[in-house]
């Protein structure tokens, strides 16, 4: 193996902490979103954004819009409880570049009273080559750009309208305007040695047979790391009265797999956060730390949460070592399996099969194994007597999405739900601790017994 150049060693370093950027990361260290950004100065056809809404997950939406001394205020007495917080960003619910002084304001009082973390800005990259410098000024070394297509004639089917220095732009010409803003503001970033990640929304029979020439060009452009998401139809957006339908597993890991086929870092573990979501990928906390708990909170400690994190580094070496002997190039189709996993984060299947929102995706043959993705679902309970309402529907639902799951992996499951999924084809395992370990002893078991069956005849 050739040694890492500097450059690769300081990406790594970069990384090492940040939930998005490294899939290792996300079990262990968590984010916290400041929604100081309301204002946009796009309107994409899939967008509705809501302010004062806790029923949603997905970007756009927040509970409750924060002034920069707020949001400086609140940093600091989650980061008191949440010790494991290493990323502060800013994704909207508008676009924090449209609210630049808001964003900045809100970046520098993050850096005066948590200077060791990681600050991280997205955007749609409309005005992003108007801050280059005062990112790079601020400390901020993470910037995600939205960029859904690179040709202006599928994005004017994306952007209803771009507004910019007081003209509002529509159709072609809009589109045409955003996407040279966006891949003009990406060189200018990457440049100066800023870690850039794309997002990009999977949009069927839209922009899905264009994406691949997207990953191309933004790898060409700078970009480290590209984040293909299905497309969340908002209620209420245009893409929901025009009918358009969201991607099946099946169509976006198609394409998350060319992607990754031309040499591109594709990020599989995405959650399409909401704009104010605080704590693990996949496990939002931003309801537990209400302007009470913040008040009554301890001192913040940053000697006892560097200790703590450093804790996580050693956790994180290790799974690394354990697995890095393990490749996954020479697992063998006929006998590999895919299996859903039930996890509250760090690594472990440790959630009943009733409270999940979402599966973890993997694919093993018993030997390796290879995270493929994040699927979201409906929860089948959440604990009431009533749970669900319709809640066979629900389980139907979870069975179509898991379909092509040979294991489903979780800390408990009801009687129920354990018979519809087995009549699915998916075999129900209660199994707690060590994600990969359990999934290696879990695909092993079922070949085994596969093979065994077969020969018995």
């Amino acid at each position: 193996m050739e040694p890492r150049t500097c450059s690769e060693s300081v990406e790594l370093e970069e990384i090492s902490r940040h939930p998005c950027y490294n899939e290792e990361a996300h079990r262990y260290f968590a984010r916290m979103h400041l929604p100081v950004a309301p204002a946009c100065n796009i309107q994409c056809r899939y967008c509705n954004r809501k302010f004062d809404c806790v029923n949603e997950s997905r970007p756009g939406v927040v509970s409750e819009v924060l002034t920069p001394e707020q949001a400086g205020r609140k940093v600091k007495g989650v980061a008191a409880q949440l010790l494991q917080l290493s990323v502060v960003g800013i994704a909207g619910p508008g676009d924090p570049l449209a609210n630049a002084d808001k964003t900045f304001d809100a970046f520098n009082r993050v850096k005066e009273s948590l200077p060791d973390v990681s600050l991280c800005l997205s955007t749609n990259g409309l005005t992003l080559l108007r801050h280059v410098d005062t990112i790079v000024e601020i400390g901020i070394r993470h910037v995600t750009i939205t960029i859904n297509a690179i040709d202006p004639d599928i994005g004017s089917r994306i952007y209803a309208w771009v507004y910019d220095e007081g003209i509002r732009y529509e159709g072609r010409v809009g589109a045409e305007l955003l996407i040279s803003r966006q891949l003009a503001g990406l060189k200018a970033l990457s440049e100066r040695g800023i870690l850039c990640k794309v997002n990009s929304v999977l949009i069927p029979g839209i922009n899905d047979s264009h994406l691949l020439e997207v990953s191309k060009t933004v790898k060409l452009y700078g970009a480290t790391l590209h984040n293909v998401t299905p497309l969340i139809v908002a209620p209420g957006s245009q893409f929901e009265i025009e009918g358009q339908r969201a991607p099946c597993p099946k169509e976006l890991h198609a394409l998350q797999e060319s992607c990754a086929g031309e040499g591109m870092k594709v990020m599989r573990h995405c959650r399409q956060c909401r704009a104010d979501a605080i704590g693990l990928l996949g496990q939002d906390r931003s309801a537990d730390f209400t302007w009470d708990n913040i008040e009554q909170a301890q001192p913040l400690n940053n000697e006892a949460r560097e200790q703590f994190q450093a804790s996580l580094d050693e956790k994180i070496r290790q799974r690394m070592f354990r697995t890095k002997n393990k490749d996954v190039s020479t697992m063998q189709d006929n006998q590999s399996i895919r299996v859903a996993v039930a996890s509250r984060g760090a690594g472990k299947i440790n959630l009943h099969f009733g409270h999940a929102q979402e599966f973890m995706i993997y694919e093993s043959d018993g030997n390796a194994v290879k995270f493929l993705g994040i699927r979201k679902v409906q929860a089948y309970c959440h604990g009431r007597a009533d749970c669900n309402g319709d809640k066979e529907e629900t389980l139907r639902e979870i069975c179509s999405i898991l379909k092509d799951c040979g294991i489903l992996l979780c800390s408990g499951i009801g009687d129920s739900p354990r018979k519809l999924l087995h009549r699915s084809g998916v075999l129900p395992l209660v199994r707690k601790g060590d994600i990969e370990t359990l999934i290696l002893e879990s695909v092993k078991y079922n070949n085994y017994f596969q093979n065994t069956t077969i020969s018995k005849g």
